[in-house]
């Protein structure tokens, strides 16, 4: 099928747009960025600033009910059946990109500990609840935004890892 419908369906063209947009915004932001060799590693790329190396996690995220939504583990299927795993301890980072809003999304893996979904609200919830939500503009990557990825409210929130400027 020739066209944008083709595309989307192709989950490895996705991840490559997602990639190149995080790629762009992390060096937009003033970050310098590596991509590691070869296809084998638990991160998509390493960020540097200063002295500091982070290893990050690309994802692509969905807006569904009012929020983005992405996977943070890996899937894979072997003779035994379907296997996630999360990324828990092997990255510091995750960098979503939401084709749905355009823009990169910086969340520190610490807040999202063993999950394997996790969600950035955009939309306020409709049934009132204010506690515990994630704004997704707090974690938006870009100039103004790259000293604190992160900044939630509650318990569960952590600073941990952050990237300093």
């Amino acid at each position: 099928m020739i066209g944008r419908i083709s595309f989307l369906r192709n989950t490895k063209f996705v991840g490559d747009v997602s990639e190149a947009k995080v790629i762009a915004a992390f060096v937009e932001a003033g970050y310098s960025v590596s991509i590691p060799f070869g296809e084998n590693h638990r991160y998509d790329l390493v960020v540097e600033l200063g002295n500091v190396l982070s290893r990050v996690q690309v994802k692509t995220g969905r807006v569904r009910k009012g929020a983005i939504i992405f996977n943070c583990s890996s899937s894979h299927t072997h003779r035994n059946g379907p296997h996630s795993r999360t990324y828990q301890g092997e990255v510091e980072f995750f960098a979503v990109y939401c084709p749905d809003t355009a823009n990169v999304y910086l969340i520190p893996s610490p807040e999202i500990s063993d999950a394997f979904r996790w969600s950035l609200r955009i939309a306020h919830a409709k049934n009132g609840q204010r506690k515990r939500i994630r704004e997704a503009s707090l974690y938006a990557l870009d100039a103004a935004n790259s000293a604190r990825p992160g900044r939630c409210e509650g318990d569960g929130c952590s600073t941990d890892g952050m990237l300093p400027l």
